[in-house]
């Protein structure tokens, strides 16, 4: 047995050393030597496009107003700043949505689909434009039916409040879709919007950096680092830049 074992672990160290060995000759056979600086050309990289105000690109009105209402309960404005629906969240996820996100484009979703541990992500076979079309269907049902034919925007705070913990809890079951999937994704998606960079829509005026004190995409801040528990002093940045560093005609 032992023998047996011995002459395993000898194979297969054999093996790995000569599969190895023809990676490096590969790679040796490809190599090529730069002289002249790096082998790139201008123009030819992939920025992401800014998002423009506009109407609606996957949402339809009422879908958009229930959206609104609802980041604005996770993130409520206060006097630290504005809220998820002001700082353009609802518009953030629209635009993920009607884009490669919503299509689930780089996303595994083969099957076999069946319930996992919250540790493994989502197991279903919808991607994620079809979740929010079946989710906000289903919650504009439970609305309808339990507010007296009110939608979710018309609710009192107070019962938007109780209605989005009911779906972060389990508690209030939808038809057909998992109110705690839903909401989690949901909430996923407002926190991306409200400090993902505002070319994208959210984060309206980088008012979720401001809010956490995030400078952005500042080229250099290396002096701030190691400075723990101090304000950073300079505004921050977007991808785009800033607006009062536009030159206004």
């Amino acid at each position: 047995m032992i023998d047996g074992s011995r002459h395993f672990l000898l194979s297969r160290r054999s093996l790995l050393i000569s599969t190895a060995a023809l990676l490096v000759a590969g790679t040796a056979a490809r190599a090529r030597t730069i002289t002249q600086g790096m082998p790139w050309e201008p123009g030819t990289a992939s920025p992401p496009l800014q998002v423009r105000a506009g109407p609606w690109m996957f949402f339809t009105f009422d879908e958009a107003a229930t959206i609104e209402a609802a980041v604005d309960r996770l993130i409520p404005p206060d006097e630290r700043g504005p809220g998820g629906k002001d700082t353009g969240c609802a518009v953030y996820i629209d635009r993920q949505l009607a884009g490669a996100f919503g299509k689930a484009f780089g996303l595994y979703m083969g099957p076999p689909f069946m319930p996992g541990a919250a540790t493994q992500g989502y197991q279903a076979p919808d991607a994620p434009a079809t979740r929010y079309r079946k989710g906000l269907k289903a919650l504009t049902d439970y609305v309808k039916a339990t507010f007296t034919g009110k939608s979710f925007r018309d609710l009192a705070l107070t019962d938007q409040d109780k209605v989005l913990s009911g779906l972060e809890t389990g508690s209030i079951e939808l038809a057909n879709v998992s109110s705690v999937e839903f909401f989690s994704l949901l909430l996923q998606n407002t926190q991306e919007g409200f400090f993902a960079d505002p070319v994208y829509g959210g984060n309206r005026d980088m008012a979720g950096w401001k809010l956490v004190g995030f400078p952005g995409t500042r080229y250099d801040y290396r002096d701030w680092v190691e400075r723990h528990n101090e304000v950073y002093p300079l505004p921050p940045v977007s991808i785009m830049g800033r607006s009062d560093w536009t030159v206004k005609d």
